[in-house]
């Protein structure tokens, strides 16, 4: 019974790695408001080393529609907006000599479009990292039960781990929902 406690708790931890995994991933698809962690795939060349802009400057978001950039050393803001330009996120920095500042554009129809279907898209990757949670479990299980296991407990086992796919795929449907809805909002 042990065993398969454990298998139940690291099966249930792994689901909700791959849902945890499927909320960061959904930060990182814009929504139309202006937000730090859309900066976050940016790298700064500080002293020769790749850092993440995080580290080298203060990111704020004074309005929905505009992000501002304070670096920590007033040499690195040239930098700062080559990085923004390079990472390629369809910004355009402005750099007023102190801080740099970014106007969010709103988003089109068909850009929506574009991000729900990247949603749907890492929402579907979730699901199938469930199911291979569940198929590994399984395995597991199915082990047990030759290595001497009751197959009731086996049988109950497998019945717990398809109640608990059902629930995390019902969690990543409803951030999906939760996601689709934020980015068609207008």
């Amino acid at each position: 019974m042990e065993e398969i406690e454990f298998i139940l708790d690291s099966t249930k931890e792994a689901m909700n790695g791959s849902v945890a995994h499927l909320e960061k991933s959904f930060l990182n698809i814009r929504a139309g408001k202006a937000s730090p962690q859309m900066l976050g795939s940016v790298f700064v060349d500080y002293y020769g080393s790749q850092t993440p802009l995080s580290q080298i400057a203060n990111i704020n978001v004074p309005d929905a529609r505009t992000i501002t950039i304070q670096p920590y050393e007033k040499n690195m803001l040239q930098p700062i907006e080559k990085a923004i330009m390079v990472a390629n996120l369809g910004f355009n920095p402005m750099n007023n000599g102190d801080i740099i500042i970014i106007s969010v554009p709103p988003l089109t129809e068909e850009r929506r479009r574009d991000l729900v279907k990247q949603a749907k898209h890492e929402a579907e990757e979730a699901k199938i990292g469930i199911r291979n949670h569940r198929k590994d479990a399984n395995t597991d299980i199915k082990k047990l039960e030759k290595d001497g296991t009751s197959e009731d407990s086996c049988k109950v086992a497998e019945e717990t781990v398809q109640k608990m796919t059902d629930a995390f795929i019902k969690k990543i449907e409803e951030h999906l929902v939760t996601k689709e809805a934020e980015i068609m909002k207008v």
